[in-house]
């Protein structure tokens, strides 16, 4: 839309979709959790199938679909699960953001193997530039980072410290875990326990233990088990 005060969050859910015509800026801090009344950033209560052409959705989708006709619930729903058309502006600031702590993590945690000191911050930059690699607005950075180091490693020689750790986490977080396992460790072997448990030997930078295990504590609530191999 050329109006950059107003912008669509859309959701899709099969062939049926629906669209709220929101804020921009007000809409994005309600997506990333920093604003609690959805009131103030709708432009209209009304829940769209088209948005441009301005056509409604039908009351008998929205009861198929969201279990209510309250726009502003099924608004909450579009804003959380679905996606939100960012301003030029928005995308530009959310991947100078992300781009820098990703250039700012990479400075601090890899060397170049041949002087063992960081490389400038400056020249990491570039690396990415020359690579033309894509950075997720959404996407959080920690889980960018192997991306971006495997991608700038042929073209910038980068070292750091690895440290193997065997994680076993119950049968019920395992789903939930992996994602995590995939995006921040290098998985290097992984077994299923009589007892449903999962158990995995990874690889992982030393400098991102602390997140990880953030990370993995709150998808298992605790419950895994971690250990330096």
């Amino acid at each position: 839309m050329a109006d950059t005060k107003v912008t669509t969050a859309r959701f899709s859910i099969g062939p049926d979709r629906f669209e709220i015509l929101v804020k921009p800026d007000l809409a994005l801090n309600y997506k990333i959790g920093k604003h609690e009344d959805v009131t103030s950033v709708l432009v209209s209560e009304e829940i769209y199938s088209d948005a441009s052409k301005g056509d409604k959705a039908s009351s008998q989708k929205l009861m198929k679909h969201f279990k209510t006709t309250d726009s502003i619930e099924i608004a909450k729903q579009i804003l959380v699960k679905g996606d939100l058309s960012l301003t030029t502006d928005q995308r530009r600031r959310m991947i100078e953001q992300k781009r820098k702590q990703i250039v700012e993590y990479i400075n601090k945690t890899f060397v170049d193997p041949k002087t063992r000191s960081p490389h400038p911050i400056t020249r990491i930059d570039l690396a990415i530039e020359e690579a033309r690699i894509s950075i997720d607005p959404f996407r959080r950075s920690e889980d960018q980072v192997k991306y971006v180091v495997d991608a700038i490693r042929k073209i910038l020689p980068l070292k750091s410290e690895t440290i193997d750790l065997i994680v076993v986490i119950p049968a019920a977080y395992s789903g939930q875990s992996y994602s995590v396992l995939k995006s921040m460790t290098e998985l290097k072997s992984e077994q299923w326990l009589s007892n449903g448990s999962l158990k995995v030997t990874v690889s992982i930078n030393a400098g991102t233990k602390a997140v990880f295990l953030d990370r993995l504590g709150a998808a298992t609530k605790g419950k895994a088990e971690v250990v330096e191999k």
